[in-house]
């Protein structure tokens, strides 16, 4: 029997549940509405974070720093701040010049509800306001700790993580990339800020870097798994389901997973990965449950 055949649906379905509610209160609190001429700009910082995106990366980190007994607070504020990188990359994927999307988590794209301008402005402000929380003494009072967050989300969202896949992915339009380069690329653009949650939840937890070894391979497996699934989800799936554009890739004559290794073997290559991620927690046991209840939602989604 799978180690997931024995995890209950209502752990995964709680969890995220949880999180939702924590994260949106959070941004909530946090991003309050000056009344002056920037009421414009954190309006629209609002209308991006606030109600949407299932938030697998801060469930990822407070999962994991759930196993260490990180106080809870700590794990959101965390998950705050790497889901406003996630929230700010998409503001800006969304705009004209890059992937000039209408639709996001089911509503107009924040270009379209405001203006470019706003959108620019509102997601290089997510992007300050994610490091901003990190700083604070109320995510953690050890300044090492605060250092190391702020540190691996910066490497996970920069020109060797995030953005460093998002350029690839932009010469992905114009250029034929093999599987090892699209394996490349997502690792950068997806995986980065995956692997990222995994180790900040780590890093309030005090865990060695040595002893972050099977959490990194755990992440690494689920980002690719993730990205799998993406390109499933774009070569196949419901646009009403997903609350966005879908078919873009083959539009845009990019490779991807399923362009190469076509669907069922891109489908089976996921299943794959995250058997291999499950296996990579076999030294913990019920408290990595959620872990393992997120590798199977990973490539079960349809959104």
């Amino acid at each position: 029997m799978s180690t997931l055949a024995i995890v209950p649906n209502s752990l995964l379905a709680d969890g995220l549940t949880r999180i939702q509610q924590e994260i949106d209160s959070a941004f909530d609190s946090l991003l309050s509405v000056p009344e002056d001429q920037r009421a414009r700009l954190v309006e629209a910082m609002r209308y991006a974070a606030i109600g949407g995106g299932k938030r697998v990366r801060p469930l990822l980190l407070a999962a994991t720093a759930d196993m260490y007994g990180v106080d809870r607070q700590a794990a959101v504020r965390a998950g705050i701040a790497i889901e406003s990188v996630h929230v700010y990359s998409l503001i800006h994927d969304d705009l004209p010049c890059m992937d000039n999307d209408a639709l996001r988590h089911g509503k107009p794209t924040l270009h379209l509800a405001f203006d470019e301008a706003t959108a620019v402005l509102a997601g290089d402000a997510l992007q300050c306001f994610a490091f901003e929380v990190l700083a604070d003494t109320a995510t953690s009072g050890d300044p090492f700790t605060r250092i190391e967050l702020v540190t691996t989300l910066a490497v996970a969202s920069g020109q060797n993580g995030m953005a460093g896949g998002q350029m690839m992915d932009i010469a992905a339009e114009t250029a034929s990339f093999d599987l090892a380069t699209v394996s490349r690329l997502q690792q950068l653009k997806t995986g980065a800020l995956l692997g990222a949650a995994v180790e900040m939840g780590a890093v309030l937890g005090k865990v060695s870097v040595e002893g972050r070894r099977h959490l990194r391979a755990y992440a690494r497996d689920i980002g690719l798994a993730f990205q799998i699934a993406d390109d499933l989800l774009d070569y196949e799936g419901d646009e009403a389901a997903a609350g966005k554009a879908l078919r873009k890739d083959a539009g845009q004559g990019k490779e991807t997973f399923v362009s190469l290794l076509g669907p069922e073997r891109a489908r089976e290559q996921a299943r794959m990965l995250v058997d291999q991620a499950i296996s990579h927690l076999s030294n913990h046991g019920a408290e990595a449950d959620l872990l393992r209840a997120l590798a199977r939602f990973i490539v079960e989604r349809d959104r």
